[in-house]
């Protein structure tokens, strides 16, 4: 089993995690964020990422975050996991339950950004919504092209994409340049486009929970 936290790019102080107290596997497209909060609350924090392309292969997670949680266990005293469900039907839970560790709540990343009573509300609205987030946005080309196979098969776009009627970006960080790589990402798969700012007050609001249980 490879270890695919080696593989995705180390954070600033990562080789200091054995004076740290609390250890967090997060997923490699929420890591930086988490980075970025935890130096902010001056938080007592070593993260350990794992790769974002675990999301178009969720029944990886679990055993990925199994291993790491492991190896991460003599070096902090508390450890946490900043994953949601993530469409892993269950198995997380279970890995959580053998750590006694917790997760970041909710169903997926757009309930930690947005909150999971609006994003059932904006399913309720439009079921054919296709989320994207700040990460999503930046590495569209290799995250959904490449890894659905659409830069080499484009016709499979409609068979992928046909039972989707909009795009929504919970913007996190919003500026020109990601709001033109938005725009593009919809275009390739035929989707018109909403801007929904959400920030990142939500994700930080269950890192403090998770650091404090």
């Amino acid at each position: 089993m490879t270890n695919l936290s080696n593989a995705w790019p180390s954070l600033p102080n990562e080789e200091r995690a054995s004076e740290r107290d609390f250890g967090i596997v997060a997923c490699g497209a929420l890591a930086l964020h988490i980075d970025v909060i935890v130096k902010q609350l001056h938080l007592d924090v070593s993260i350990y990422p794992l790769s974002p392309l675990f999301h178009n292969r969720p029944e990886k997670i679990a055993e990925e975050v199994d291993q790491l949680l492991t190896e991460i266990a003599p070096k902090h005293l508390k450890r946490a996991v900043a994953y949601a469900e993530c469409g892993t039907y269950g198995a997380l839970d279970n890995i959580l339950e053998k750590h006694q560790v917790a997760r970041l709540s909710g169903d997926h990343c757009y309930d930690v950004f947005a909150g999971q009573n609006r994003i059932q509300g904006l399913m309720a609205e439009n079921a054919g919504t296709y989320f994207f987030t700040d990460y999503l946005v930046k590495s569209f080309q290799r995250s959904v092209m490449v890894e659905l196979g659409l830069d080499r098969y484009p016709g499979l776009r409609d068979d992928y994409f046909k039972n989707y009627s909009r795009v929504i970006w919970l913007a996190q960080e919003p500026n020109a340049e990601l709001e033109i790589a938005a725009e593009h990402a919809a275009e390739l798969i035929g989707l018109p486009l909403e801007v929904i700012v959400v920030g990142t007050d939500g994700l930080a609001s269950q890192i403090i929970r998770l650091v404090s249980e």
